[in-house]
């Protein structure tokens, strides 16, 4: 029988499933409560952490979007581990001054953010939430017309594409939409395939879809310029983050006809105000920030987070690690 008062004790507030949570509970002793289950909703600052943590023994954390910091940093924690790709909520400063390793899960919702681009991109350029609206209400021969004349749309096949940023979201994307028979061109002046810049994309593109990262370099990188250098009846997905564009920029292209119509998952503050022009436009799918909701992405980021607990509890030195600069 598994001696289980040597294992450290681990308390786990992101969802975890699969095989990377069970190899979890066979490293650890686990306290899982997933924030994404708590009625109300329960997303802990420091203070509530650190006295949950220290309330259950915790030697190791692994969280999601709970702020780590302060006197989080101050308990005998042996490794903090952040299932997002970027552990923002965490201080990684003091925890490398701290010694204490912090893990990431760098890619982990690519495929799920992919298909929520292609889902939008379909949604926007072929009418469905408009013709859905249309069946429901029972407006098939809306204003005294027949469907094929309000949804006649081009075809994505045969249509260029350009991808704004090649992170693992991007090149996720990339190899969809070449599958739907798209040829597709990048933007990104860090990846080696990335062959066109910004506003050379914008000019060869029926579609722009960002997936850049959101840094002072990056923040309104497509504003009026960029629109207005786009095809004439282009479409403009944002899967990543609001920030990456300047809305109201984005409001007149769609209102002046230069684009045909956008799909948008992603708003500043999370929300969009229930008068903003763009909720009153019929050629725009709105999405609020659901992009990475998937049970895949839980499994994803259980396994990559259980090999470097793993790794880091046998003394080797863990792959996606958030401070290098701390040994095992």
């Amino acid at each position: 029988m598994t001696d289980t008062t040597r294992r450290p004790i681990a308390y786990v507030t992101a969802p975890l499933r699969g095989e990377g949570l069970a190899r979890l509970h066979e490293l650890c002793e686990i306290v899982h409560e997933p924030w994404i289950e708590q009625q109300p909703l329960r997303i802990m600052n420091s203070d509530q952490l650190a006295a949950r943590a220290a309330e259950v023994g915790a030697t190791v954390l692994i969280v999601e979007s709970d702020s780590v910091k302060g006197p989080v940093l101050d308990l005998p924690l042996r490794l903090i581990g952040s299932t997002r790709g970027d552990p923002n909520n965490v201080d990684l400063a003091a925890a490398t001054a701290k010694g204490i390793p912090v893990l990431r899960c760098p890619g982990r919702n690519a495929d799920a953010v992919a298909e929520m681009t292609v889902a939008l991109l379909f949604a926007a350029v072929r009418g469905v939430v408009q013709g859905d609206r249309d069946v429901r209400e029972g407006q098939t021969y809306r204003g005294g017309t027949i469907p094929y004349q309000r949804y006649r749309a081009w075809q994505l096949a045969g249509r260029t594409a350009g991808i704004v940023g090649l992170g693992a979201v991007g090149r996720a994307t990339r190899w969809r939409l070449q599958g739907l028979g798209m040829t597709v061109i990048a933007a990104d002046p860090f990846h080696p395939e990335a062959t066109h810049s910004l506003d050379d994309l914008c000019a060869a593109a029926d579609v722009v879809s960002m997936h850049a990262v959101v840094t002072p370099e990056t923040k309104g990188l497509m504003g009026r310029a960029q629109f207005a250098a786009m095809r004439d009846g282009s479409i403009y997905v944002n899967t990543a983050r609001a920030a990456l564009h300047d809305i109201d920029a984005l409001v007149d292209a769609l209102q002046t006809g230069k684009l045909a119509a956008a799909g948008l998952d992603h708003f500043e503050g999370e929300k969009l105000a229930a008068d903003h022009p763009l909720i009153g436009m019929g050629n725009v799918v709105l999405t609020p920030h659901i992009g990475g909701a998937t049970y895949d992405v839980e499994v994803v980021q259980a396994t990559m987070i259980a090999d470097d607990v793993e790794r880091i509890l046998s003394g080797q030195r863990a792959v996606n690690l958030a401070n290098p600069d701390v040994s095992p």
